[in-house]
């Protein structure tokens, strides 16, 4: 018989995996339980809870493993977590906590009671999954069942001529596109989920990944799918064409989403064999809007939208979504109104319907010739480039854009970066060109305050640690502008 699930230690039927909910849905209501919390590596014990959490009406908060402990408590505090579910070495962060072993799912599990919290979420509330921001304060999106499962069903049309029948999990499930896309729509199709410890995957935290390691769990799983974040996608890229390999025999679809990846990065992986099509969603829109699909591909552009989405330009440029919308945010109970909603991401629609995002509304520059440029634009141009791993435009106000740039490793040199930019640089029109640029102060991470938890540019930061090297105006001078 086909297994439903595989995870790092065995494999589930679906009646195995039911009789587990069963078990934890009985214990999650015996608690009391309104609001779980769960902190745990992908695996049978976070597909069961989250299984669990639905069939008795429990709302769940997964939470991201590389989330600090500043970022935890906002998140168990602003959601009303009652009971929190953790593998048990995470559990060993808090032991002032009143740790219970769990024994009715999966794995080595604790868990904990909470002081009972009355949290504001708005109606239906299913799930709340958070995003860090800019300023690295989680957010809370709440999302029905109903707009999950319109997102898994979309999913499930669009991809059916492929015939998927083994999906490899190579992000977090506390991520809602793992979530929703890699976890809940290959299991409303029947499909095997593979889901081991994340470190089998090569990725550790939030920002290390082992492409080899990635490489080796595809060929021993034979999987045939799986979704991965841009600089993964660049990451493995380089490591086949160093080791002149390409790419396991058995996948069929490789979906990459999170950021802009850029027509070459598509083109190179393609060439090596993987199958790598670009997508666009958001939490507010429950994940996944848009897709590129075998005979239905754009390279460049974020893919037409799925069957459950609708997806139009307003009038300034800014890209709305309906169809499959959030129900509001955490403290909000209210709730969100209306059927479109407002991305904050600036695109066009071409003829053919392929969807463009070309950057954030709130990220515009406008130089000192009153050109508007969305930073993403460049900076993907940059990051296609194999010498450079992460790059941030910055040039609100100046007469010409510059750059912060990390290089793809230490051994990559000035001319190296400079040959980079060139390139980069004949594929843009001349006023989104990067006239000058400065090797990164520090690590692109959180650690550094340069990045989010999540990976996303902090560019106040950035612009203020590298200023004086790049010649630019203070970031309280910009403002005042």
């Amino acid at each position: 018989m086909t297994p439903a699930l595989i995870d790092g230690t065995r494999a589930w039927s679906a009646a195995e995996l039911a009789a587990a909910t069963e078990a934890a849905a009985g214990w999650l209501r015996a608690q009391g339980t309104r609001v779980l919390a769960t902190l745990l590596d992908n695996g049978a014990g976070f597909v069961v809870l989250d299984d669990a959490a639905r069939a008795a009406g429990v709302v769940h908060v997964p939470l991201p493993l590389f989330f600090d402990a500043t970022m935890l408590g906002h998140v168990l505090a602003s959601a009303g977590v009652d009971t929190l579910v953790a593998a048990v070495p995470l559990a060993a962060r808090w032991p002032g906590l009143p740790w219970q072993p769990l024994a009715s799912v999966a794995g080595a599990l604790s868990a904990a009671r909470l002081p009972a919290l009355r949290p504001t979420l708005p109606a239906c509330t299913a799930k709340i999954t958070y995003t860090s921001g800019s300023t690295g304060t989680p957010k809370g999106v709440c999302l029905t069942a109903a707009a999950m499962d319109a997102v898994a069903d979309g999913l499930v049309q669009a991809l059916a001529p492929l015939a998927i029948e083994r999906h490899l999990a190579a992000l977090p499930y506390a991520v809602l596109l793992e979530n929703v896309a890699g976890l809940l729509a290959p299991r409303r199709q029947g499909s095997t989920v593979v889901c081991p410890p994340l470190a089998e995957v090569g990725l550790t935290g939030s920002s290390s990944f082992d492409p080899a390691r990635l490489h080796a769990a595809v060929e021993r799983h034979e999987a045939q799918s799986l979704i991965l974040l841009p600089q993964m996608l660049r990451a493995w890229c380089g490591w086949l064409a160093a080791s002149g390999r390409r790419a396991p025999a058995s996948l069929r679809f490789v979906a990459v989403g999170g950021a802009a990846v850029g027509a070459p990065v598509l083109q190179a992986a393609q060439a090596l064999g993987l199958p790598a099509y670009e997508g666009y969603g958001l939490s507010e829109g429950a994940s996944v809007q848009t897709l590129n699909l075998p005979g239905a591909d754009c390279p460049g552009s974020a893919g037409r939208p799925l069957p459950h989405a609708r997806v139009r330009v307003a009038a300034d440029g800014e890209l709305e979504v309906a169809g499959s919308l959030f129900a509001g945010y955490v403290g909000d109970a209210a709730g969100r109104s209306g059927d479109w909603w407002p991305t904050g991401d600036l695109g066009r629609i071409d003829e053919a319907g392929f969807v463009h995002v070309v950057g954030r509304k709130k990220n515009l520059l406008i130089t000192g010739y009153g050109r508007n440029v969305s930073p993403e634009w460049p900076e993907t141009a940059l990051r296609c480039q194999p010498a450079i791993a992460q790059a941030v435009v910055l040039g609100d106000g100046e007469p010409a854009l510059s750059a912060v740039l990390w290089p793809a490793s230490p051994a990559v040199g000035d001319l190296e970066l400079a040959a980079a930019v060139v390139a980069a640089n004949s594929t843009l029109p001349d006023y989104a060109r990067v006239a000058r640029w400065t090797r990164a102060a520090d690590a692109f991470d959180a650690a550094s305050g340069l990045a989010t938890a999540n990976g996303r540019p902090r560019r106040d930061a950035i612009h203020a640690r590298h200023a004086e090297a790049l010649g630019l105006g203070a970031a309280s001078d910009l403002a005042n502008r």
